[in-house]
């Protein structure tokens, strides 16, 4: 189980493609809030395929997956700090960021803070307020198959309910609540939203993708446009029939955003 040190904490994470030393390009990419580096995976890694030259670095973050996250560790921003260190001790040169929700909310964060070390940022269903300020959308039910079997999780999330989603949902999702750490997690929850600044002087001007759901009940859509879609390189989707689970219930649309992006940050010049 390979881990990093970082700030006296061991962060786990999965690595794919070449080796350190071999690698042409790196991308570090972050799951969601209580979840672990599956979810990034299945999310991020199809997109992967034909790009031998990326190392991609999956991680968990404190407190969730198989990374401790020590009593100190109190809030939103501790968890950036962490994960700030162990991307600077896994990477040595510019690489692209990548998060899901509360992931995207910590990449966006570091990508504010050094945006010289960032090739490209893509943020699905992105956090990017605290959760009193959120504007969020309607939670609407568009397509539900016959035979889904029915979780209190689906019912509050999923606007498309299909087999493969409550497939996807059982593997990727519901296994990671269980590894996390119910303390740590309480105390980030309650300490949930980050002093950190999500976008540089400016804005963020390397290519980058926000993707959000118009159905998203969680995060919304709305307060995305307003942080982050003025970015000068910035591809901003709003994709209908999609909530919170949007890279459940529009995988192929998801990837080719995704592979956009990809292509975009190979075709730049590395930052200066």
């Amino acid at each position: 189980m390979p881990v990093v040190r970082a700030r006296g904490v061991d962060v786990h994470y999965v690595a794919y493609g070449p080796g350190r030393e071999h690698a042409v390009r790196t991308a570090v990419l972050l799951h969601g809030f209580t979840l672990d580096h599956r979810s990034a995976v299945a999310t991020f890694e199809p997109s992967f395929r034909g790009r031998e030259e990326w190392r991609r670095l999956y991680l968990d973050l404190p407190g969730m997956g198989r990374t401790p996250a020590p009593g100190w560790l109190g809030s939103t921003d501790d968890v950036y700090d962490v994960t700030r260190a162990a991307v600077a001790e896994l990477v040595d040169e510019p690489c692209a960021l990548g998060g899901i929700s509360f992931g995207g909310y910590v990449a966006a964060g570091l990508a504010a803070a050094d945006p010289a070390s960032v090739t490209g940022l893509a943020l699905v269903v992105p956090m990017v307020r605290d959760r009193p300020d959120r504007e969020l959308a309607d939670f609407v039910v568009l397509r539900r198959d016959a035979g889904v079997e029915r979780t209190p999780e689906l019912d509050e999330m999923a606007v498309v309910l299909t087999p493969e989603v409550a497939r996807r949902m059982r593997e990727e999702i519901d296994p990671a609540a269980e590894l996390g750490d119910q303390a740590a997690i309480e105390r980030f929850d309650s300490r949930y939203g980050g002093s950190f600044p999500l976008s540089p002087p400016g804005g963020f001007d390397r290519p980058a993708l926000v993707l959000v759901g118009r159905q998203d009940n969680v995060t919304g859509f709305a307060d995305q446009w307003a942080e982050l879609g003025r970015w000068p390189r910035c591809t901003f989707v709003v994709l209908d029939s999609a909530g919170h689970l949007l890279p459940l219930e529009q995988p192929a649309l998801t990837d080719a955003l995704i592979r956009d992006w990809l292509d975009r940050v190979e075709q730049s010049p590395p930052p200066a």
